[in-house]
């Protein structure tokens, strides 16, 4: 981390005061703001670029497995949730609840107050097993129509108490994926597929190591057989739930009426998944690569990944050092990363050049490259790759640039990586004594409070109530 004394774009740093230094990180890169409705925020474009991004790399991973998207309505009966006792319960504080389905003026002030109470309330759905499983009773007949492999791409709510941006808030963007098997076996199977994918995903898109395993009793899935979780260690040493795949058994289908024919014309229960990421990904991002300059962000989810800065002191210098800007990223629009053009933008907004770089810095932009009058009299650009630093120049050739893009993200990445895994080991701890198991969690030395907390690898017991209510 950066010591104290430099000069940091964001305050305070992650030393002083971590949560802060997180939600001033959001503020500083323009991702995303507080809304008029409680615990829910407005996705800026620079935050909403970097989610369609991870919906486009996670999207063509869950259908290369042989999914396909769908669509399932935002309301959900309440009957629907009853049917499963654990699943109602683990969510039923969380609900937000439509009573009425218009509105009318109430009085002589002319205040509008809900009026026309519907017969059955209406959840905003908190997740859609329970609509989903609906729908399947419906399609699945023999076991000739399964699998179903459906993904949707939706918002969900869940009403939050305490909310903190793209990590915790009360709606929230999502991807949720709901599978029907003939058999217990490929339920298991598409369960771990998934697990694999999510791993896989947030480490080769997201530069961000996690560990997966399962979630205890006490942690699981509403209603569900098993949940396996990847989780990602941040910088404050907490570990954060970045994905979770669920085994349901049979407990979805049998209080939704899944049920099948299979081959000996036996009527049988389907077996059900699901699984699903979150906005929440975003916040993991930023927590995982962030430096006290404010965001840093892996190449493969950059908006932009190349950002041209003209360097213009004089007017009639402009036209001149715009069409040398306009070349260079014609150049760098045709070199290709990873088979898909680099995504170049040349920032000619009017704002003096040293405010538009640290703009850019805190928005985390890959790689930064000025272009002034004596750089084009040298023949040369300026480039800054943020993940080094806002210090860290080098001067090349626009030729030797070009050629030099795409091993730079890669190598980015790679950097990323192994910076947040290096990271993570060194505040992984094994740990067989009860009392210094407290202490790692709860006591901090004065001398030293950086060195508290982290990963804590311990025995435990599968299923003992009284080893996991220790632990929390």
């Amino acid at each position: 981390m950066n010591d104290k004394k430099q000069i940091t774009a964001i305050t305070p740093t992650r030393n002083d005061d971590y949560p802060e230094w997180y939600q001033q990180v959001i503020k500083a890169a323009g991702m995303a703001e507080s809304s008029p409705v409680r615990g829910c925020m407005v996705i800026n474009p620079w935050g909403y670029g970097i989610w369609e991004l991870i919906q486009k790399h996670l999207d063509k991973r869950i259908k290369d497995t042989g999914h396909e998207n769908a669509y399932f309505p935002l309301l959900i009966p309440l009957s629907f949730l009853e049917k499963e006792a654990q699943h109602v319960e683990g969510f039923a504080k969380e609900c937000a609840v439509v009573t009425h389905h218009r509105l009318e003026a109430g009085g002589p002030d002319g205040k509008l107050i809900p009026a026309g109470e519907l017969e059955e309330p209406l959840i905003i759905r908190p997740t859609s097993e329970t609509i989903i499983g609906h729908m399947y009773a419906k399609w699945v007949q023999s076991y000739r129509d399964l699998p179903i492999l459906i993904n949707q791409w939706a918002n969900v709510m869940r009403w939050e108490m305490r909310t903190r941006m793209f990590l915790r808030t009360s709606e929230f963007l999502w991807q949720e994926g709901h599978t029907a098997h003939a058999t217990e076996a490929e339920a298991v199977e598409e369960t771990m597929k998934m697990l694999e994918v999510y791993r896989e995903f947030a480490e080769n898109i997201l530069a961000i190591p996690v560990i997966t395993g399962e979630k205890t009793p006490e942690e699981r899935f509403p209603g569900a057989v098993n949940t396996f979780t990847i989780e990602a260690m941040m910088q404050d040493r907490k570990a954060l739930q970045a994905g979770t795949s669920h085994f349901l058994g049979q407990n979805f289908a049998r209080s939704s009426g899944i049920k099948f024919l299979n081959e000996k014309s036996e009527e049988c229960y389907a077996w059900t998944t699901s699984w699903g990421v979150s906005t929440r990904l975003i916040g993991g991002i930023i927590m995982t690569h962030a430096d006290d300059d404010g965001l840093i962000l892996p190449p493969r989810i950059a908006p932009k990944q190349v950002v041209i800065v003209p360097i213009m002191h004089k007017e009639e210098e402009k036209n001149q050092v715009l069409a040398y800007c306009e070349n260079l990223r014609s150049a760098i629009g045709e070199t290709l990363y990873e088979k898909e053009p680099i995504r170049v933008y040349i920032d000619q907004r009017d704002v003096r050049g040293g405010e538009k770089n640290w703009q850019l810095i805190k928005k985390g932009v890959p790689l930064r490259i000025e272009v002034g009058p004596r750089d084009m009299a040298k023949d040369q650009v300026c480039l800054m790759q943020r993940h080094l630093g806002h210090k860290e120049k080098e001067f090349l050739s626009p030729k030797e640039l070009v050629e030099k893009l795409p091993s730079l993200l890669t190598n980015m990445h790679k950097v990323l990586f192994e910076r947040a895994q290096k990271f993570r080991d060194e505040n992984i701890r094994t740990i067989t004594d009860k009392s210094e198991f407290t202490a790692f969690f709860t006591a901090k030395n004065p001398e030293k409070p950086e060195i508290h907390g982290g990963f804590a690898l311990s025995p435990f017991v599968p299923g003992n109530s009284e080893t996991e209510a220790f632990l929390k």
